[in-house]
């Protein structure tokens, strides 16, 4: 028994003569004298030209055009509002049609990135500060030391962990994750440099400069001796008002220390974001149960944190600095 490439053309001929007799494959293998996997390939093979079987579809190139309009004009939408906006045009199709077709069209449904709304004159005053920090080597970021406060809540929304569960196991208590309207949470202040990470602070008001000031005398000038020693460094903070006020900039002054300049809503530059970031990642499968839980557990986590992490992310600035300004000042993937 010959593959179908040995076929002969006598056998070739006999197989199309029996199959158009309506014969089956096995009969026609037999009177052939191959096996039925040939005759099956042969056949198949003589059929490619043939029609397409199958529903006609229901929408034309046309319709298909328009939904994908729709959908590149507001991606936000959820499949239903599409639905409904694409029927509303004239076209007659189910919503799981609607569905199959945006996902044939290569549109998925992610959790969309954030990003920083910057204004022109923000671009290009990032854009600026980028060209000017862009010769700075390693050794001098190893001198800054970053901080910024970071919100973190007991419930973490949809980004949170998914559930295996079986059918019928919805409403098991097992399988369900708890949800309050006004979750309780907590603000923190951290700081990290190349050498590592300081001590945490949990806020407990509103930050205004006098609050903010607090913070600095108890816990960023032990974490300049933690991390720095009698060696000098430069702080860097962001623009919110009570670390841009006068006072604030004294209190500075009187204590000899620098300050980095910093542009307008540049979180993807400070390199403390990311370690916020893997922070409440590590955390997304904690339970706390109260705002005192969430502080151990953040506490915990943040202790994990190590020197070499740090020493990485204070590695990335130059590939910031240069994606800023190949980015001509607007945000980047960081």
């Amino acid at each position: 028994m010959g593959k179908t490439s040995d076929l002969t053309a006598v056998q070739k001929t006999i197989i199309d003569t029996l199959h158009k007799e309506g014969k089956t494959q096995k009969v026609i293998a037999k009177e052939a004298g191959c096996s039925q996997s040939s005759v099956s390939k042969h056949i198949n093979r003589q059929a490619k030209g043939r029609k397409k079987c199958g529903r006609k579809k229901c929408t034309s190139s046309r319709d298909n055009r328009t939904l994908q309009r729709i959908v590149t004009t507001n991606p936000f939408k959820n499949v239903g509002e599409i639905h409904k906006e694409w029927t509303a045009a004239g076209v007659s199709a189910s919503r799981t049609t609607t569905r199959r077709l945006m996902k044939d069209m290569g549109f998925r449904c992610r959790i969309p990135c954030v990003k920083p709304l910057l204004n022109m004159k923000q671009r290009k005053k990032r854009l600026a500060w980028a060209k000017d920090k862009k010769d700075w080597t390693d050794a001098e970021w190893s001198k800054v030391m970053f901080s910024d406060e970071s919100k973190f809540c007991i419930s973490f929304g949809n980004q949170g962990p998914r559930v295996w569960r079986k059918s019928g196991e919805a409403q098991n208590p097992r399988c369900m994750r708890s949800s309050v309207k006004f979750p309780p949470s907590v603000m923190v202040w951290g700081a990290m440099s190349s050498a590592g990470i300081g001590p945490l602070c949990f806020l407990r008001s509103r930050v205004n400069a006098a609050v903010y000031q607090e913070v600095l005398e108890h816990f960023m000038l032990p974490a300049a001796d933690q991390l720095y020693g009698d060696a000098d460094f430069t702080f860097q903070q962001d623009l919110a008002p009570a670390h841009s006020a006068k006072t604030t900039s004294t209190w500075f002054k009187d204590h000899g220390i620098p300050v980095l300049d910093w542009p307008a809503n540049s979180p993807d530059l400070n390199p403390i974001e990311n370690l916020w970031g893997i922070v409440k990642r590590r955390m997304q499968y904690a339970r706390p149960n109260n705002a005192e839980e969430l502080k151990t557990t953040i506490r915990a986590t943040w202790a994990l944190i190590t020197p070499e992490q740090c020493h990485r992310l204070i590695e990335s600035m130059p590939r910031r600095i240069t994606a800023v300004i190949e980015a001509k000042g607007a945000p980047t993937k960081y």
